[in-house]
């Protein structure tokens, strides 16, 4: 059972989904308009569809609406093609340049580490949960389809984050499941995104 991830990811790119300072610099919008953008919320494929006086109607100024409207037309144009379709770790790697099929071929950097007890009750409860699982719909097989892998993933995920957010005291982390996003160069809906307010910090899919 694994999960892939599609990164790096740039919300410079993805106005979209992600209203940061990135966005911002990048496409020179103010408080204002991404507070519209999110007001009204226009992510995902109802962003490629928007035109200016979309926009307009939706109460922003004509040079934001300009901008926008042609950055959407220009997505839209890309063909982006859609995460779902990224069979497998060793394509992802390529595009990047690494020749590999598996994560340890990327170039490692020393984190932090953080060691959990056998009796840490986040953990405990993950291995109970998915000993639960494997009891209902059993053993994870090679042709298991991506729903299955899913019930698995999600648990781990969320014992994960709930550990990282009790370690780091970031309580602005979020997991997202089946997050609409639209990317440099893809597009659609993930498995999984992990959140920090509105900036997203990794996608993941499961494989």
């Amino acid at each position: 059972m694994s999960s892939e991830t599609s990164t790096p990811y740039t919300p410079a790119s993805t106005s979209t989904t992600t209203t940061g300072n990135e966005a911002e610099e990048d496409l020179g919008l103010d408080d204002d308009d991404l507070e519209i953008i999110k007001k009204e919320k226009v992510t995902g494929r109802a962003f490629l569809k928007m035109t200016e006086q979309r926009f307009r109607d939706y109460g922003m100024k004509g040079g934001p609406a300009v901008i926008l409207a042609d950055f959407a037309k220009e997505c839209k144009e890309k063909k982006l093609r859609a995460f779902s379709t990224y069979r497998s770790l060793k394509e992802v790697l390529k595009k990047y340049g690494i020749d590999g099929n598996g994560i340890g071929t990327i170039r490692q950097f020393p984190p932090p580490t953080y060691k959990l007890k056998d009796d840490d009750e986040e953990l405990v409860q993950c291995i109970k949960e998915i000993k639960r699982r494997l009891g209902n719909m059993g053993t994870l097989l090679a042709d298991s389809n991506e729903a299955m892998r899913c019930e698995y993933i999600s648990t781990i995920l969320h014992a994960s984050l709930y550990i990282v957010k009790r370690v780091t005291t970031d309580k602005e982390l979020t997991l997202a499941p089946q997050l609409e996003v639209v990317g440099e160069e893809s597009t659609g809906r993930v498995d999984y995104a992990i959140k920090a307010l509105e900036e997203l910090i990794c996608i993941t899919e499961g494989k």
